[in-house]
C-alpha cells in the first residue's frame, strides 16, 4: 500500500514556480532523479531533463544497479515522456573516460583507493552538465542527491540529508561555492521510503527500479580488471611482507589490494593479517595485525572549503568522516602549506586509505573536505 504523503509539506527549494524560470534536472535513469523531475513538473516548474551517456560496456550497461548507460537512458526517456517534459541525451563518453575512468585506473596503479563518484560530480556533472544547464537558460540544476542546500549568512551551505542512512553529502564535498549557488537537491528533506511512495503515486515507470551502484562502470565489482585493461603495466607481481620486512608470500599486483583489506591476501598466519601499506614502486604489499591499522593523523590535500571565511582556522574543531559508510568522529584541523591540512583525530581509526576523502562537518553542515594523501599514528 502506498504511504500517505502530505504534498503541502514538500519544499523543493526551487523558489516560486511562477518566477523561477527553466529548471534542468539531471536524469540518470534511476528513481531518485525521476522523482526529482516529476515533483518539479507537478509543482508547475518549466522542467527540462538531461541525461549524460557516460559509458557503454556491453553487459554492464544492461545489468541491474548500473546508471548512465544502456537501459538507464531508455528509462530516463520513458520518465520524461510520462511527464511530458523535454529530454536531451548528451554523449559524454570521452569526457567521462578521461576525467573519471582513466583517473580511477591511475589512482589504483599508484596504490590509492579512489572514489570515482566524487570525481564524476566534480568534473562531468557539476562542471560540464552545469554548463549545459546554463546554456539552456535554466535558473538552476536539480539532482536526485540526498543532501540539503541551505541559505546561510555568507551564502548557500551544504548540509547532510535528513535521512542519514541515504545521506550523500560526503560525495559532494568537492562542490564549489559557485556551483552550490546554482545547484538544488529537492530530495534532501525526504526519506527514501517517501521518494519511492512518490514514484508509485505518480506512476513512474522506474518506481521499483533498484538503486544504482557506487562504481557504475565496473562490471560485477571487479575493479582490478578495469585497471589491468587500461594500465597493464600496473599488474606487476611482487612480494607480500610483514611490517618488519620479512617475506611472507607473493602477489599478482598491488592493484588487487587496498588499505585495511583482510580477505584474499593469500598468506597463512597464526593471526588475521590486514593490508597496512602499499608500495607500487617496488610492487610490495605490507601486511600486519589489526593493531597496525590505527591512524590518528591524516594528511589532506586539494582542500575544498565551504565553511566560514576563506579556509579553516588553525585548531578548528570538526567531526571528520573518512569513509562514506563510517560515522564522523571528532578531531581538530591543523593547517599545512599549499592549501593542505592535517586532521588530528581524537581516536585512531582503522583502514585510512590514501585516495579516499576526509570530509569535515559541524553538526549537519559540511565545512569542506579534501583527498587523503597519507596517514600516521602519533608516537
Amino acid at each position: 500500500m502506498t504511504a500517505q504523503i502530505d504534498l503541502g509539506r514538500i519544499n523543493l527549494g526551487l523558489g516560486d514556480p511562477r518566477t523561477a524560470g527553466k529548471v534542468v534536472v539531471a536524469m540518470s535513469g534511476g528513481v531518485d532523479s525521476a522523482v526529482t523531475a516529476a515533483l518539479a513538473a507537478e509543482a508547475g516548474y518549466d522542467v527540462v531533463g538531461v541525461t549524460l551517456q557516460l559509458y557503454d560496456q556491453g553487459a554492464s550497461a544492461r545489468r541491474a544497479g548500473s546508471c548512465c548507460a544502456g537501459q538507464d537512458i531508455r528509462d530516463a526517456r520513458a520518465v520524461a515522456d510520462r511527464l511530458g517534459i523535454p529530454h536531451y541525451v548528451l554523449d559524454y563518453e570521452s569526457r567521462f573516460k578521461e576525467s573519471v575512468i582513466d583517473a580511477f585506473a591511475d589512482s589504483y596503479a599508484q596504490g590509492y583507493t579512489p572514489i570515482p563518484c566524487v570525481t564524476c560530480n566534480q568534473t562531468v556533472k557539476f562542471t560540464d552538465l552545469l554548463g549545459v544547464a546554463k546554456d539552456l537558460g535554466a535558473s538552476a540544476l536539480a539532482t536526485g542527491h540526498y543532501a540539503r542546500r541551505a541559505e546561510g549568512p555568507e551564502g548557500p551551505e551544504l548540509h547532510r540529508a535528513v535521512d542519514d542512512s541515504r545521506d550523500q553529502s560526503y560525495f559532494l564535498f568537492a562542490t564549489t561555492r559557485e556551483q552550490l549557488a546554482y545547484l538544488r537537491f529537492p530530495l534532501g528533506d525526504m526519506a527514501k521510503s517517501t521518494v519511492r511512495a512518490h514514484a508509485e503515486r505518480l506512476n513512474l515507470p522506474v518506481a521499483q527500479k533498484p538503486d544504482s551502484q557506487d562504481i557504475c562502470f565496473v562490471p560485477d565489482g571487479r575493479y582490478a580488471d578495469i585497471v589491468r585493461k587500461l594500465r597493464p603495466e600496473s599488474a606487476h607481481p611482487g612480494l607480500i611482507v610483514d611490517i618488519g620486512g620479512r617475506e611472507l608470500g607473493r602477489h599478482e599486483g598491488v592493484i588487487h589490494f587496498t588499505i585495511g583489506q583482510r580477505k584474499g591476501i593469500g598468506v597463512a598466519a597464526a593471526e588475521p593479517l590486514y593490508v597496512v601499506a602499499l608500495d607500487p614502486a617496488s610492487a610490495t604489499v605490507v601486511v600486519g595485525p589489526r593493531s597496525a591499522l590505527g591512524k590518528d593523523q591524516v594528511e589532506v590535500r586539494a582542500l575544498n572549503w565551504l565553511g566560514e571565511g576563506e579556509g579553516p582556522l588553525e585548531g578548528a574543531e570538526a567531526q571528520i568522516k573518512l569513509r562514506s559508510a563510517q560515522p564522523a568522529i571528532p578531531g581538530r584541523l591543523s593547517l599545512l602549506g599549499r592549501g593542505g591540512l592535517t586532521a588530528l583525530l581524537d581516536q585512531p581509526q582503522e583502514g585510512v586509505a590514501p585516495g579516499q576523502a576526509a570530509v569535515f562537518y559541524r553538526g549537519a553542515r559540511v565545512l569542506g573536505g579534501g583527498w587523503i594523501t597519507k596517514a600516521a599514528l602519533a608516537a
